[in-house]
């Protein structure tokens, strides 16, 4: 067997990118009890579904890239879960809306938002960074 070689993240695909972030996210929530099982299709909103070993926690998560809001995952209990560098965010995505909207950081000249119900953020602006700590799983 040929020695192990680490890849290099910006190689990949998006499919295989998606296959790594969900391996990476997967591992990283094994260590707070969570068992995540990868679902073919997208399920009710859901990429995998995320069991804690408590019996009664049951996360349905959608992985993303980045940042997102979609108007297609409101009312449906979804997490949203993405890797920045090294931190593991995991929010839900309704709770997450709703501050946006309360606290004003969405506009009213959002055009992405308000006509297209879909924002994203390439890297998280300083505000966001800050209401997702709560919600950020440590290594």
């Amino acid at each position: 067997m040929a020695a192990f070689e680490k890849i290099e993240y910006r190689l990949l695909n998006s499919r295989q990118k998606e296959n790594y972030n969900f391996q990476q996210i997967a591992a990283r929530l094994a260590d707070y009890g969570f068992n995540s099982i990868r679902l073919t299709d997208d399920w009710q909103g859901a990429d995998f579904i995320a069991v804690h070993i408590d019996g009664e926690t049951f996360l349905k998560v959608q992985l993303k890239g980045r940042l997102v809001i979609d108007r297609k995952y409101s009312g449906k209990g979804i997490h949203i879960a993405f890797l920045h560098g090294n931190e593991l965010y995991l929010y839900d995505h309704d709770k997450f809306v709703q501050h946006l909207e309360d606290s004003e950081l969405i506009g009213a000249d959002s055009v992405t938002w308000h006509q297209q119900g879909f924002r994203s953020w390439p890297s998280p602006p300083s505000w966001a960074i800050i209401y997702l700590s709560e919600y950020r799983i440590a290594q």
